[in-house]
């Protein structure tokens, strides 16, 4: 009996060590596979960003094209999120806009004919959709790109140029070509086209080009004072 106690006392404090140890070991896997993520997080993270920054500056010359500007696009723009930006430009339209977004100026002989916007569409199939949105001094559209997305392949992700024709169907309107009422997808009522088997993400899309022509309609005056305040304006070095 004596030395059935003796092996019991001997084993609890084994027992007590090899779970300690693979407690240990365990905190150590589950701190060691964070990191890794996070730093897969991060360095995706800023993949995400450098790959919008390019498709930006893609789409930023597909709609204006090089001949018909003589600055350079990518080096003069207006600081959305700069204090007086903010606080007189109805900066809401745009939608859940980044932090550093701003509004390029493309310009011949020192004035601006077109400003390009950065517009999210909040209201995607799956999450937000980024757009440009470029938009003539005379209130038309130059035209309107997708620059990032995660919609359905195959059905949503139509929006893009490469996939298909219609998101060139905005190029020339405005807010009276069509109506107000009649920005739309059909299916709604409206002027413009959908997908078949996918209505929710041209709604989108849609409504948030209409959003950014009002902006422009609402602050027109004073965007083309505010380009040519450096206080807010991005210029070439």
């Amino acid at each position: 009996m004596t030395e059935q106690v003796n092996e019991t006392e001997q084993l609890e404090p084994t027992l007590a060590q090899s779970i300690t140890k693979n407690a240990i070991g365990l905190a150590l896997f589950a701190f060691v596979t964070a990191g890794v993520i996070a730093l897969v997080q991060l360095n995706t993270k800023a993949q995400i960003k450098d790959n919008i920054a390019h498709a930006q500056a893609r789409a930023l010359y597909e709609i204006t094209p090089k001949e018909s500007v003589d600055n350079d696009i990518l080096l003069n723009y207006i600081n959305l999120n700069s204090e007086q930006a903010r606080k007189n430009l109805h900066i809401n339209h745009l939608g859940p806009i980044a932090d550093d977004a701003k509004l390029y100026l493309a310009q011949k002989d020192g004035q601006t004919h077109t400003f390009l916007f950065p517009v999210t569409a909040p209201d995607g199939y799956t999450t937000h959709i980024q757009l440009l949105v470029g938009i003539k001094a005379d209130g038309s559209l130059a035209g309107v790109r997708v620059v990032d997305h995660k919609e359905t392949p195959g059905l949503g992700d139509k929006v893009e140029l490469k996939k298909s024709k219609w998101i060139l169907s905005f190029n020339g309107k405005s807010l009276i070509n069509p109506e107000q009422e009649n920005w739309k997808v059909k299916k709604d009522g409206g002027e413009f086209d959908s997908f078949t088997g996918a209505t929710i993400t041209p709604r989108a899309v849609v409504n948030a080009v209409k959003q950014a022509l009002i902006m422009f309609d609402k602050d027109k005056t004073l965007l083309l004072q505010l380009q040519a305040d450096s206080s807010i304006k991005g210029e070439a070095k």
